[in-house]
């Protein structure tokens, strides 16, 4: 048997019959059609759509690939449904006046009044040692003296800010206990400021955080201090409220706020408005789900100048004043599962698979028309040069 010829039977055989019958009757219904590879031409604009859909199938895994480990994030508000009653401030300043000329005191809407300097730590030191660090900033500016926007990337117009954690970052960091950090050694220089940190308890209302000086603010017994020992500078390391969470960048976070020179009376207000957060990695409901709860804030800041005969009106000093927002905000970070993942990477691979189908064969279609009407153009001008030249000369 030669060629697919069977001498004995004297016809082609099966093998070779590319329109024989094959198989069983459920190959009729295949919808995959085989040719063999004797019947199947290769062309160079086949190749470079093949290698065209592989490298937008490439691209697209990528993406869906990067998509898929990062995650998606949700914000979603609800009212705050669960009773409590208590709340935790944390706070680590820098004051530029002695601690003993300082009073630290919270007062909220319920009435009381709360002496937070018997609560915190106060540990004397200088300005210098802080103000000069790595990552302070004025109150809504960098260390560049640029816009804090929040946006978390720099170009040639956009200001530069310092972007938001991811929530698998956050709770991650969460998971491990805060402590505050030590003072600074003095090393022979001057005390002239006095960091106050530490952890004080609140109740969950409306309040009024203030630091004043020595014999000023409050009716109380002993000598007032000298108005040219004033100087309400100051420098936010941490303030946040719930628990002490270093990983968390808050709006106050690293912020220098100084009083103008020779301005003893000035008075720096900050104005909160706290929202109830809750961080979660992976939904909510499902078994593996990891949350931590705290609180984010907003802030407004007002600070100016006070007459020294208007010191009964208006005190000097700084004040946050705080107030607790009735809804909580759930911000969740979910995954879909890997056989999702492989979905999804199947579907992006078939489409491309048949968008580059569709291209070869568009291509294909327009290549065999222009050349059809080049033969047919090239044609036309041949018969009529073989007609003048083939013509009679008499």
């Amino acid at each position: 048997m030669m060629n697919g010829y069977d001498e004995k039977r004297g016809h082609r055989t099966d093998d070779d019959d590319p329109f024989a019958a094959k198989g069983s009757i459920v190959s009729a219904f295949d919808a995959f059609p085989k040719a063999k590879p004797q019947y199947v031409t290769h062309t160079s604009s086949g190749g470079k759509w093949t290698v065209a859909m592989m490298i937008l199938s490439l691209c697209l895994v990528w993406s869906e690939l990067a998509r898929w480990w990062r995650g998606t994030e949700s914000h979603t508000f609800a009212v705050e449904k669960g009773v409590s009653h208590g709340m935790n401030l944390n706070l680590d300043t820098v004051i530029k006046m002695k601690c003993a000329d300082i009073h630290v005191n919270v007062q909220d809407a319920s009435g009381d009044r709360i002496l937070a300097a018997e609560a915190l730590y106060r540990d004397p030191t200088n300005w210098g040692q802080w103000v000069d660090q790595r990552g302070i900033h004025k109150l809504g500016r960098d260390t560049h003296g640029r816009l804090l926007t929040g946006e978390g990337f720099v170009d040639g117009t956009q200001e530069e800010g310092f972007g938001e954690e991811h929530v698998h970052d956050i709770v991650a960091l969460g998971s491990k206990k805060g402590r505050w950090g030590k003072t600074p050694r003095l090393w022979g220089r001057e005390v002239d400021s006095c960091r106050i940190y530490g952890t004080l308890e609140l109740n969950k209302v409306q309040g009024d955080f203030h630091i004043t000086a020595r014999g000023h603010g409050y009716a109380q017994f002993g000598e007032h201090l000298s108005h040219d020992a004033f100087n309400f500078s100051h420098i936010i390391n941490e303030l946040s409220f719930g628990p002490y969470l270093p990983s968390l960048i808050n709006p106050l976070d690293q912020t220098v706020n100084a009083a103008p020179e020779h301005s003893h009376f000035h008075r720096f207000q900050y104005f909160l408005s706290i929202v109830p957060t809750v961080y979660s990695l992976g939904h909510p409901d499902s078994y593996s789900s990891r949350s931590i709860f705290t609180n984010q804030y907003a802030v407004t800041e007002q600070s100016a100048p006070i007459p020294e005969n208007m010191e009964m009106q208006m005190i000097p000093g700084i004040f946050v004043k705080y107030d607790i927002e009735p809804i909580l905000l759930n911000i969740v970070e979910d995954r879909d599962s890997f056989f999702v993942f492989l979905i999804k990477v199947v579907n992006i691979l078939s489409g491309a698979m048949v968008a580059g189908h569709w291209g070869f064969r568009l291509s294909d279609w327009v290549n065999e028309v222009r050349g059809r009407r080049r033969r047919n153009a090239g044609h036309s001008q041949g018969m009529l040069g073989a007609k003048g030249d083939g013509g009679y000369e008499e």
